[in-house]
Parts: structure tokens; sequence; C-alpha cells
């Protein structure tokens, strides 16, 4: 399992027990993470193998994660548990995340220095092998960079227009957006003005 899915070794460790029920569900496992506090808390993020979880999913989720770490829980002591959606600007934390958002900016750092530096920000270009392609602005020119997966620590997309507009493009493919919700409501406007439009309960 990729470090960028479960980074430490009890991550990795939940990550190996919920998978499986993740999966179960239908869904894929994009991050786990133990976050430590007052009371630890036990985030896991994630998504429809297409895209688009939403609210009653995280729930459906949280229900059955529960039930398998009351029988088998490394943590032992008390935590929180909390199941999000990736969201937009999104962590890349699979090869194939990379080859998804093709053409969309993101940053990405790596565990070790390559050539003095460990941040990168640019556009995504696919994959070639196990190498993320990245095009980094160097002065007047675009130039593309392959960084090997294996070397990643963290990687997330960046919030754009452009990412905002394909997100709602997507929601609306998959239904998450009902059109239908909307009536026209026939008001006394001036001729060629914009009807309102009101969402049904």
């Amino acid at each position: 399992m990729s470090d960028l899915i479960a980074k430490t070794s009890i991550d990795q460790r939940l990550a190996a027990i919920v998978t499986p029920v993740i999966e179960g569900l239908g869904f894929e496992l994009v991050r786990l993470r133990v976050m430590s506090g007052k009371t630890r808390t036990l985030q896991i993020m994630a998504d429809r193998p297409e895209g688009g979880i939403e609210v009653q999913d995280c729930a459906d989720i949280s229900t059955a994660v529960s039930a398998v770490l009351d029988v088998e829980d490394p943590l032992e002591d008390a935590y929180t548990l909390e199941v999000s959606s990736p969201g937009i600007d999104r962590p890349l934390t699979r090869l194939k995340d990379f080859v998804a958002w093709d053409g969309y900016e993101a940053r990405i750092e790596t565990t070790e220095l390559i050539d003095g530096r460990r941040r990168f920000k640019g556009v995504l270009a696919g994959v070639d092998g196990e190498e993320v392609l990245i095009e980094l602005e160097e002065g007047d020119e675009t130039v593309t960079i392959g960084l090997q997966f294996d070397w990643l620590s963290d990687a997330k997309l960046i919030l754009t227009d452009d990412l905002i507009a394909e997100m709602l493009r997507a929601r609306k493919a998959s239904g998450a957006i009902d059109e239908s919700q909307f009536d026209e409501i026939e008001t006394d406007n001036e001729e060629g003005a914009e009807p309102a439009t009101r969402q049904e309960d």
C-alpha cells in the first residue's frame, strides 16, 4: 500500500483492516490518518471508483468500519472516527489519481531532495510507468519532469476555477445535482427577464 494512503505503521495496520470493508461496500480508500490529540481521531477518506461519494455513503462506511474496529482494534484507547469525501482539492494517493486528473494543477512533495528541492507545483501530465509527470514553469519555458511515485510524500490538487467547473460537471453527470428539482416560477417580470428559480424540498 502506498505511503500516501497510509503513512505510519498504525495507519497501515488500520488500512489493512478497513480496506476490505470499504471495498465490500463498493468504495475505495483514498487516505487514512490517525491524528493525535486529547482524543485520537481516525480520519478515513473514501470515494466511489468513478467518483461522487455522498453524505449517506460516508455514514454507511462509518457504521461498517466501526463494527469491524470494535472487534479488531489496534488503537485500544478511545478515538473519534471521521469519514469524509476527498473534497475538491483532493489528495492524490494512487498512481491512477495522477492519470484521472491529468491537465489539472497540483502540489507534490517528495521524501528526498530532487535537484535541490522537495516541493513541486505545476500541471499534471499523466504517468509514464511508475513515474508521475508534472509540467513546471521554469522562467519563460515549461518543462515536464518525471517523479517516481515511491518518492512522493504528499500530493494534492490545487483549487482552481477549472477544477471546480469539472467537479460540478461530474456531479451533474452522475445525477448528484438534479436539475429537475429546480422549477421555473412564472413572474410578472418585464419581458426578457430571467425567470426566478426555487428548489423544492
